[in-house]
């Protein structure tokens, strides 16, 4: 049995589906019968999981996307309205981060990279998908903000900005479409093992676990677990919310 019936036959669009959450959230999603559409930068990436999901009798489309560009974010909302008819809801998941640093010591590149896809990539996907969502009635949407969005973190002052920038926006965003049935929520990750993760680590899963009152790291399906649960009418009341999804850190 489904735990989330409703999302049968909905169509979703995942930015930075390609690996870690997003991917895992793609997979969700499509056991769960709902049409997925994804953008990733990494094609092999993309297309893989695009794969798998037609090989478990799911339907996905993958686009290739760049998310730092307003008009590969158009392009991908276009490419689901086109192939399968409108938008039911959205993750908004893709990111980046780079070398830990003192501010003063930061590569503009770093600044202007992180800022681009994390912050504007996550303005630019909600402009067009509620474009989509308004069109037909309403839908849900996701941003994938992080622990950091919540509080601060030393050497990391640009990252911590854009991931605070997307809580205000998911909420602002919030209010200016709540009487129009679209949901606006984020979920706020603390370590979670993913790619990017053991890139920071080196692999060792032990690393951050004293930091974490749960005393380990967290697991992409477990972030998935919110997410379905914010896209589905389980959350029907849900709007304006940030889910911490992180062992217990923003607690303390």
């Amino acid at each position: 049995m489904k735990s989330y019936p409703d999302l049968e036959g909905k169509v979703i669009v995942v930015t930075g589906g390609g690996s870690g959450m997003g991917r895992e959230v793609c997979l969700a999603l499509a056991r769960h019968g709902a049409k997925v559409v994804l953008g990733n930068r990494n094609e092999a990436e993309g297309r893989a999981v695009a794969a798998a999901i037609h090989e478990a009798g799911g339907a996905a489309i993958f686009h290739r996307t760049d998310v730092a560009r307003a008009d590969a974010c158009a392009d991908l909302v276009r490419c689901a309205v086109e192939g399968f008819g409108r938008v039911d809801g959205a993750f908004n998941n893709a990111g980046l981060q780079r070398e830990f640093s003192d501010i003063h010591e930061t590569p503009d590149e770093d600044i202007s990279d992180v800022i681009d896809v994390n912050l504007k990539g996550v303005l630019y996907m909600m402009k067009y998908v509620t474009r989509a969502m308004l069109e037909t009635g309403g839908g849900a949407i996701v941003n994938n903000s992080s622990i950091f969005g919540l509080k601060a973190m030393p050497h990391l002052a640009y990252y911590v900005a854009a991931k605070h920038g997307i809580i205000g926006a998911t909420r602002a965003a919030a209010l200016d479409y709540a009487a129009s049935g679209i949901r606006v929520n984020a979920v706020c990750p603390g370590p979670i093992k993913t790619p990017s993760l053991d890139r920071v680590t080196g692999g060792d899963d032990l690393m951050y676990a004293d930091a974490v009152p749960m005393q380990r790291i967290g697991q992409a399906s477990e972030v998935a677990a919110a997410v379905l649960w914010l896209l589905s009418a389980q959350s029907a009341y849900v709007t304006g919310s940030c889910i911490s999804v992180d062992g217990g850190m923003s607690a303390g």
